[in-house]
């Protein structure tokens, strides 16, 4: 009981600096987390809709970093970066996530790997520094449906790598 008030209070405390998407998607957990550990995945699903991620340097092991730069649909680039803080394969991967190595807006995100079925559960919970902040994501950027748009783009690569897989 104690373990479970203790939880609580810890999820209280950051549930206004925290956005939390999940979604089933319809293929193994292992392809689902593979799909997150190399570039040549990542490069062909990551970001939101209408966008695109050209890599600049990407190593995925604890301590390392991808660096990459998303373009927006409307031309923009936004130059991000990634290092990652834990790694448990397949189940989790924890990473800090900012605009460049050292941004003090930097936020911290656990994605969550899941057997459902045949299926994987996969939740992306993020932490930002402070309220504003993440409220600045949610309504300026559109992080919660741009969160979501790139789940469904996962879900739609993964889903036909495994269709493929079985054919082949």
């Amino acid at each position: 009981m104690t373990g479970a008030r203790q939880e609580s209070r810890a999820e209280s405390a950051t549930a206004d600096r925290e956005t939390v998407i999940s979604r089933v998607i319809d293929a193994p957990r292992e392809l689902v987390f593979t799909a997150f550990t190399e570039v040549r995945h990542l490069s062909r699903w990551w970001g939101p809709e209408g966008f695109t991620t050209t890599t600049r340097s990407f190593e995925f092991r604890v301590g390392a970093e991808w660096d990459f730069v998303m373009h927006g649909p409307d031309g923009t680039d936004y130059s991000e970066w990634i290092t990652w803080t834990d790694i448990s394969a397949p189940e989790r991967i924890e990473l800090l996530h900012g605009a460049f190595r050292g941004d003090p807006n930097a936020f911290e995100t656990v994605l969550t790997f899941e057997p459902d079925g045949a299926a994987t559960r996969i939740e992306m919970r993020t932490v930002f520094p402070t309220k504003e902040l993440r409220d600045e994501a949610v309504e300026k950027y559109h992080a919660v449906e741009g969160g979501r748009q790139t789940l469904s783009n996962l879900a739609a690569y993964v889903t036909d790598l495994a269709r493929k897989g079985a054919e082949g």
